[in-house]
């Protein structure tokens, strides 16, 4: 194994683990009214895109079928320290600066991720918007508490360090995402 696809395996594994406390560490953004306006919006729209993930039928990528939630919240959270300073917000700096490993990992790829990611404000999941939970004080407390009840009952996956999985993963993304 090469000494990237060991850097790939453990923290990707690792993420696996996280990736409950990562989703507080992006509501945290989410909910801090001193957090800037774009920075709410990239937060709600990776956790949203978590929250659609959970409510599709599995994909069928054995060992991986979570790391696709575990990028997104890492871009998320870099477009929200783009969109806004992430002071006082340790656990989404540190997301942030692991979108690093993902644009390592994914090369040319990283961009289509990033306006994917970036394409998330729009949508929707569980019948709210960005923009709702960004504009509604109710809803974003009911959704920064559903991300809440995700963390806690969260439990990771198996997670393989076998570097088909890199393949797989690299396959995975290729095809999802737009050209």
């Amino acid at each position: 194994m090469s000494d990237n696809e060991v850097k790939y395996l453990d923290a990707f594994g690792a993420w696996l683990r996280t990736l409950g406390e990562d989703a507080q560490q992006l509501g945290a953004v989410l909910a801090s009214p001193d957090a800037a306006s774009g920075a709410r919006q990239a937060a709600a729209g990776g956790l949203n895109y978590l929250f659609k993930s959970l409510d599709l039928i599995p994909d069928g990528i054995d060992d991986i079928g979570y790391l696709d939630d575990a990028f997104v919240l890492r871009v998320a959270a870099a477009q929200a320290e783009r969109e806004g300073a992430l002071e006082g917000q340790a656990g989404a700096k540190r997301l942030a600066e692991e979108a690093a490993i993902v644009r390592d990992f994914l090369g040319d790829s990283y961009d289509r991720l990033d306006k994917y990611v970036a394409g998330l404000r729009t949508g929707a999941a569980r019948g709210r918007t960005v923009q709702e939970i960004v504009g509604n004080e109710t809803m974003l407390e009911e959704f920064v508490a559903d991300v809440k009840g995700f963390a806690s009952s969260y439990q990771a996956p198996s997670f393989s360090r076998n570097p088909k999985n890199l393949i797989k993963l690299r396959a995975f993304f290729d095809a999802k995402l737009p050209r």
